[in-house]
């Protein structure tokens, strides 16, 4: 069963590594070799990350104890970060975390939900009630990437 917790510091690590395994594995699908080198750099200043993770207070999923899966929710109901485990893929993880958010969010009164999204994760947001509301160009390093603006208004 996936656990869904809240972000601790010993976390850090753990979720930059997962970050790094997903879009080097993943998101290579739909994107080339040197954008993601650009998005998930070999090299991270884990300070930094350590500051920016923690700002995003993610919620952390497990399966057995192992972290599988971090996503956040700010208070405006930006999804900043959401990502599954690359070895975890279509097992339910981000179901767990999306509708985690999607709960969290609507207790807090939050009736837009939006987030900057991958081509690779489009049909995951679509899937749960995301619509595009614009294709946009990011420049990220030397490498522009495509993503999308997705919203869900509840």
């Amino acid at each position: 069963m996936i656990k869904i917790r809240h972000y601790e510091t010993k976390d850090a690590a753990i979720t930059w590594a997962l970050k790094f395994k997903t879009i080097r594995n993943i998101n290579l699908r739909h994107y080339t070799v040197a954008q993601t080198k650009a998005w998930a750099p070999d090299n991270v200043d884990m300070v930094l990350w350590q500051k920016r993770v923690s700002d995003m207070n993610p919620f952390i999923a497990e399966l057995d104890g192992k972290i599988v899966g971090f996503a956040d929710l700010q208070a405006d109901g930006y999804i900043d970060h959401f990502f599954c485990h690359s070895e975890f893929q279509r097992v339910g993880v981000g179901r767990a975390l999306m509708e985690h958010i999607l709960a969290i969010g609507s207790a807090k009164g939050i009736s837009r939900f939006y987030s900057k999204v991958s081509l690779t994760a489009r049909t995951f947001y679509e899937h749960f009630g995301f619509k595009v509301v614009k294709e946009q160009q990011l420049k990220v390093q030397d490498e522009t990437l495509t993503n999308f603006v997705m919203e869900k208004i509840s």
